[in-house]
């Protein structure tokens, strides 16, 4: 897979750094509200983070003021069967690919987070928010019911009351609310979000790639587990770790009292 260098222009960048692969909503001026064409890049930047396997931590982030202001309006008023069918197809099919991902995947929000940018964020295994962040379903308000997985994660995130108030009140929850509902993984000035995130993303990096991946996996499946299938996984995961060259390195490192140098093998 050939991932070009920071584009110029798209609504939708997708670049690489290393193991760390980006994608940011580029639609600044509209907060990032998504149009057709930027769902569609949005989907098809997921597909490239899917068909590489030396990726080891995605970062999705907005530009400018807002992380993503959920859908376009103005477009949906406009023909809202054809263009919601449309937005819905590729939202969604993005949300699958984020949630089959075996790398971490980090969001860094700032300003509006709402309508389907909380499905994006429930598909996210660490989401770090400046201050300024702001969440809301925003659905209700204009008529329409939620997509994106937003309904199918908040109960699993924030608990089902929880989600309830946050989702049938209409309510806008702020940074600290956020953190204290386990929306958000933690909350940091707006001027710092972008070194923090970088931060996060250079510890995932030097982890052992396939270990995480098992982690992750195990974590976002364990609540359709009854505890014997759990275990019974918990188990699997960790022979297979365990003959890996990955887990022969971390052994010999800690025995030797040095970093390790996992290569993912």
């Amino acid at each position: 897979m050939s991932y070009p260098a920071r584009p110029e222009v798209g609504s939708v960048l997708h670049w690489r750094d290393g193991a760390v692969a980006h994608i940011r909503f580029n639609r600044p001026e509209a907060l990032n509200a998504l149009d057709v064409a930027m769902t569609a890049a949005f989907r098809r930047a997921c597909d490239d983070v899917a068909a590489d396997s030396s990726v080891r931590v995605l970062v999705i982030s907005g530009a400018g003021r807002a992380f993503q202001a959920g859908g376009d309006v103005a477009a949906m008023a406009e023909s809202p069967e054809t263009v919601g069918r449309a937005l819905i197809d590729h939202m969604h099919s993005a949300i699958q690919t984020l949630n089959a991902l075996d790398c971490p995947i980090v969001a860094l929000v700032q300003g509006a987070a709402a309508g389907a940018a909380i499905g994006i964020l429930m598909a996210c295994d660490l989401v770090l928010a400046a201050e300024d962040a702001r969440f809301s379903l925003a659905f209700p308000a204009l008529g329409a019911s939620a997509d994106s997985s937003s309904t199918w994660g908040l109960p699993r995130v924030m608990g089902l009351r929880a989600a309830l108030r946050f989702a049938l009140l209409g309510e806008s929850m702020d940074a600290a609310r956020a953190l204290r509902e386990g929306v958000v993984s933690d909350v940091v000035p707006a001027a710092q979000l972008d070194e923090a995130g970088q931060r996060w993303a250079q510890q995932i990096v030097r982890s052992a790639p396939l270990a995480l991946a098992a982690v992750k996996r195990l974590l976002r499946s364990s609540l359709d587990h009854t505890l014997g299938e759990h275990l019974a996984a918990e188990a699997d995961a960790f022979l297979d770790c365990a003959r890996t060259a990955d887990f022969a390195e971390g052994t010999a490192a800690f025995l030797a009292k040095r970093k390790p140098d996992f290569q993912g093998r």
